[in-house]
């Protein structure tokens, strides 16, 4: 059985975890750009917050991440667009770099402790009793969704989108496909980095490697929830994408449950991943087999 301590945590981390998955949707499914920049902008939002939150401003934290995140994304853009890089190899350069910017923001250590830090969790602590970590990720998450939806139905977000379907056709519209990329990529980035640093105060640390394997933990949320999700409007995309990342952490905490070694974690996630993005082809293979067994009955 599972206890409502797991249920919690898997709920809570969901959330938390569900804003990589909306920043996936924008840079990968909306912009078609797969961005390798994730897993640097996720642990510049964990030491970003981490530090701020240590000075004595964890709400402060959340913005301040959220604009080193957008920074990186627009780094990433940037020799994109400018430098004319290939969009993966622009993402791997900024991710690398990041490496030692994360560092140098947490002091040149790999970890910063948070433990006698007063958080966004431990403010709302006496006022939300047990769910005092779940209703601010959860509110925090919603909200989030919404404004993305929103900002996607704005002039701006239709270029956006545009570019993402047929880059020539929004040449020829005279819209600087350049700066719809860097805005496109720098909202994503910010999103990814705010997650990181919600993570980092639920967690009370900043670690270094936090941010290793989250472009697949992001997929893996973005694609279970257009598997679960009907095809449809905008706001049923976003929906799907905090949905899948939820189902993601509930499928983590079986594992967990069945005593699988934490080092499986990862190949568990690249499995998922796997059959998530071969359910459609592996329907299409199944519906003409079955259709012949019947026939040859």
């Amino acid at each position: 059985m599972i206890s409502s301590a797991v249920i919690f945590s898997a709920l809570e981390l969901g959330f938390i975890y569900a804003l990589v998955a909306l920043a996936l949707f924008l840079s990968f499914r909306v912009l078609n750009i797969a961005d390798m920049t994730t897993d640097g902008s996720f642990t510049l939002g964990c030491a970003v917050s981490a530090v701020v939150a240590v000075a004595g401003h964890p709400i402060l934290a959340l913005p301040a991440a959220m604009l080193a995140g957008a920074a990186a994304g627009c780094v990433t853009a940037l020799l994109q667009t400018k430098l004319n890089v290939p969009s993966i190899l622009a993402g791997i350069i900024t991710n690398t770099g990041l490496y030692t910017v994360n560092l140098a923001v947490m002091g040149f250590s790999s970890n910063v402790s948070m433990m006698r830090t007063k958080t966004l969790f431990t403010m709302t602590q006496d006022s939300l009793g047990s769910v005092y970590k779940l209703i601010p990720v959860m509110v925090l998450t919603a909200v989030l969704a919404v404004l993305l939806v929103v900002f996607l139905k704005t002039r701006l977000g239709l270029s956006i989108r545009a570019t993402g379907d047929n880059p020539d056709m929004v040449r020829a519209s005279s819209i600087n496909t350049g700066f719809t990329i860097t805005v496109g990529l720098g909202v994503s980035n910010a999103l990814t980095a705010l997650s990181g640093a919600v993570l980092a105060q639920y967690q009370k640390s900043a670690d270094i490697n936090l941010g290793n394997g989250m472009v697949i933990i992001g997929l893996a949320s973005l694609i279970i929830g257009e598997t679960l999700m009907p095809k449809g409007k905008l706001w049923m995309k976003a929906l799907g994408a905090v949905a899948g990342s939820v189902v993601y952490r509930f499928i983590m905490a079986l594992a967990l449950r069945l005593d699988l070694p934490s080092e499986c974690l990862k190949l568990i996630s690249a499995v998922i991943v796997a059959v998530a993005i071969g359910l459609p082809a592996i329907k299409k293979a199944w519906k003409p087999a079955a259709k012949g067994g019947v026939k040859a009955c």
